[in-house]
């Protein structure tokens, strides 16, 4: 579990109502089903003019990341994974990988090492993959972007919100029971529209790149760490480069 994304949302959205209701104000105050309509609408809307639907479809997918990423845990074990490939290939050959394939925790690891088994040259093994891997970050991040828009385009959707607010208690000025409505919407959606983008679509942008450059790192590493393997490496020069990435736990070295 990403722990830090739970309880930046808690502390974040938690110390809001938390100093509302210590300066006299009232949960139901915040809660106004038309502020959130036209806020959390409109922003849709925007987003989508804004966005291919296989960025949409994909930044949803993508969020679950957000949440339950254990991208270090899976990076550990890849740099194990590794490490007993090259002392596998150390003790008998190449093609001793070939029925391992099925059972790697990771598809582009089983993808860069059937090249490898192949005998492909290392040059032109390393420049298939590096365009894959550069790619694949190019298409995740058009995905986080989706969010970054979000972001964008929340506060400006909550000051037209506001602005409609202002616009049906003037229109109902000497209606005494509309006005509090009226200004209700007006700030309210305001919050929304500023809250929302500063404390959930921005930040799951940031978390988001973060992890699609992690992820991009881990396949270079798995990238370099079957080059070695096929070229014969030592399991000792293979765990150094994983080293590199910060991978090498007690648990990999023990391998």
């Amino acid at each position: 579990m990403q722990i830090t994304t739970v309880l930046g949302l808690f502390i974040g959205i938690g110390g809001i109502l938390l100093g509302n209701v210590m300066e006299g104000g009232h949960f139901s105050s915040l809660f106004q089903l038309t502020a959130a309509i036209i806020v959390f609408g409109g922003t849709l809307g925007a987003t989508m003019i804004s966005n291919r639907v296989e960025d949409l479809s994909l930044a949803l997918q993508n969020l679950r990341s957000v949440f339950s990423g254990t991208e270090g845990a899976e990076r550990s074990r890849i740099a194990a994974e590794l490490i007993k490939t090259a002392q596998l290939v150390r003790r008998e050959s190449i093609l001793a990988i070939e029925p391992l394939l099925t059972r790697m925790p990771d598809p582009f690891m089983r993808s860069v090492y059937r090249f490898v088994i192949d005998g492909v040259d290392p040059v032109v093994l390393r420049g298939i993959f590096e365009e894959e891997i550069l790619v694949n970050e190019r298409r995740k991040m058009a995905a986080a972007k989706v969010w970054s828009d979000a972001g964008g385009f929340a506060p400006t959707v909550g000051i037209i919100g506001a602005v409609l607010g202002l616009i049906s208690v003037m229109a109902n000025i000497t209606d005494t029971s509309m006005l509090g409505q009226g200004i209700a919407v007006a700030f309210v959606a305001t919050i929304y529209g500023v809250g929302s983008a500063n404390l959930i679509f921005i930040p799951i942008s940031n978390k988001l790149k973060t992890l699609i450059r992690y992820r991009s790192e881990t396949e270079i590493m798995i990238l370099e760490g079957a080059i070695g393997v096929g070229s014969g490496l030592n399991p000792y020069l293979v765990e150094q480069k994983v080293r590199a990435f910060g991978a090498v736990t007690a648990e990999v070295r023990g391998v």
